[in-house]
């Protein structure tokens, strides 16, 4: 692949920012735009065949950062149970495969009708245990996501960072960690405590200690109808790179720094043009901070 561009070294592209480019498109533009590693979804991975796309971004001189998305684990029933695991266990070995060593944990949010959320959390635990071995005899770690408290019915009872700090820590730091979404934890005021934790151990965890992986988009208001898709550019919005930068590399972490944007304005634009504007955002406001 080309030279990253200056500052890149550690930036990667989240697949979903570009949404519609394919996975063959997706590298093609890391590569001509020099940013050294991808995201990849599951779901373009299942279009090319997980050989297949192993090989195209491996070809290309490119890293996986991480995979998206493993998790969903609160349905309710035996059945329910066994296929949630099946799933997962196919996301680790497509983990493996593709390369990388983290696979993002959405953990799912309350079964249809139910408002036990007690119960759904503790199925997130239950699970994430029959999981973690497995995860770790591949050299993969389960990465747990805590997502804004907005998407607690539908996508993750698991909000905070201490939260998915709580579940990682009943498991060796090699087979789970935690994701820092600038998006999901940037209003939290116990965030810099919890960085902090997440930290702790980081030498022997090879740098990071519990952060399996920092993503960065930016708050944007107002909010669109599907609040799902209001994450901007980094810059665009409300969220102080330069601190939360800062906390995550007094922390010890050194690895990738993934932009993942939901937003239809930016799916919608050139996809060169998004990775451009990307490449200087991460310039200007994280590598610059």
């Amino acid at each position: 692949m080309s030279r990253p561009s200056p500052g890149a070294n550690r930036l990667s592209l989240n697949q979903i920012t570009t949404k519609h480019w394919s996975l063959t498109e997706a590298v093609r533009g890391c590569v001509d735009a020099g940013i050294p590693a991808i995201g990849l979804w599951r779901d373009k991975v299942a279009l090319t065949g997980v050989t297949k796309a192993a090989k195209l971004v491996r070809d290309a001189g490119l890293s996986v950062s991480t995979l998206c998305r493993g998790g969903f684990l609160t349905a309710e029933g035996p059945h329910a149970r066994k296929d949630a695991l099946a799933d997962n266990l196919r996301a680790i070995e497509e983990a493996a495969e593709l390369g990388t060593d983290t696979l993002v944990m959405v953990v799912g949010g309350l079964p249809e009708g139910s408002r036990d959320l007690a119960g759904a959390r503790a199925r997130v635990a239950d699970r994430l245990a029959e999981l973690a071995p497995h995860a770790g005899d591949l050299g993969v770690r389960l990465a747990i996501e805590p997502l804004h408290p907005m998407f607690c019915a539908d996508r993750a009872v698991v909000s905070t960072l201490g939260q998915a700090l709580d579940l990682a820590e009943a498991h060796p730091v090699e087979q789970v960690g935690v994701v820092v979404d600038s998006y999901h934890v940037w209003w939290d005021p116990d965030l810099e405590r919890q960085i902090a934790r997440a930290g702790s151990g980081a030498s022997a965890a090879g740098g990071g200690g519990r952060i399996a992986s920092y993503q960065v988009c930016d708050w944007t208001l107002p909010l669109p109808a599907d609040a799902l898709l209001g994450r901007g550019h980094v810059g665009d919005g409300s969220i102080d790179f330069e601190a939360l930068t800062r906390m995550v590399t007094a922390a010890g972490y050194t690895g990738w720094i993934e932009v993942e944007i939901f937003n239809e304005q930016v799916w919608n634009a050139p996809g060169e043009q998004t990775l451009a504007t990307l490449a200087e955002r991460h310039l200007a406001h994280v590598v610059g901070s």
